[in-house]
């Protein structure tokens, strides 16, 4: 079990428990299998996300631990994350389809932004964790899963158990225990008339 099990972000306004107690963890169990219920229920939530004109321009890769696909994966991840993502008992890819037709689909990445939010909230308050990674390779992902050329994937998430940050490396405790911050909101909102 983790030493380190909350992390809850100090807000200048009220928000729900379980947005300022979710945080990106690079720390998974390696030995725990995803809790296929709460996978199931954040597809699903991820499922009813409001999309532009209800285009549903989205789709997912999930990949379990210990498959082929999750060795495609983390395989076109960065260093970094290639290190520690592999912990995880699921990478999930989320996908913009980009264009339907022949037509450009301009919502879709902001779709497929709100669809991978959505996945993580609900995840969290079913005791999952979570971090999206924008370091992969998203050529070699397309090619590896057969993506038509207008499947874009946007970000690849771990998600699994917590994990035990006294046996992760230092560089990696030292990253989980760095403060939690954020600009103030008065530099974010451009007017607020």
């Amino acid at each position: 079990m983790s030493t380190l099990t909350a992390r809850p972000a100090e807000t200048d306004a009220p928000i729900l428990d379980v947005l300022a107690e979710r945080w990106s963890t690079r720390i998974f169990d390696r030995d725990a299998a995803i809790d296929e219920a709460a996978l199931a229920s954040a597809l699903e939530a991820a499922r009813w996300t409001p999309t532009a004109a209800n285009s549903q321009a989205w789709r997912v890769i999930v990949a379990r631990r210990g498959s082929q696909s999750h060795a495609k994966l983390l395989a076109t991840l960065a260093g970094f994350n290639r290190a520690w993502a592999g912990d995880a008992a699921a990478l999930v890819v989320f996908i913009a389809e980009t264009e339907r037709e022949g037509k450009p689909l301009r919502w879709a990445e902001y779709d497929a932004g709100q669809v991978a939010a959505h996945f993580t909230v609900q995840a969290h308050a079913d005791g999952l964790s979570t971090h999206q990674m924008g370091g992969f390779d998203a050529s070699a992902i397309a090619a590896d899963f057969g993506l038509d050329a207008g499947f874009v994937p946007v970000t690849v998430m771990a998600v699994g158990e917590l994990g035990d940050i006294r046996t992760a490396s230092d560089e990696l405790q030292a990253r989980e225990n760095a403060p939690r911050v954020r600009r103030p909101i008065s530099e974010s909102v451009l007017v607020d008339d």
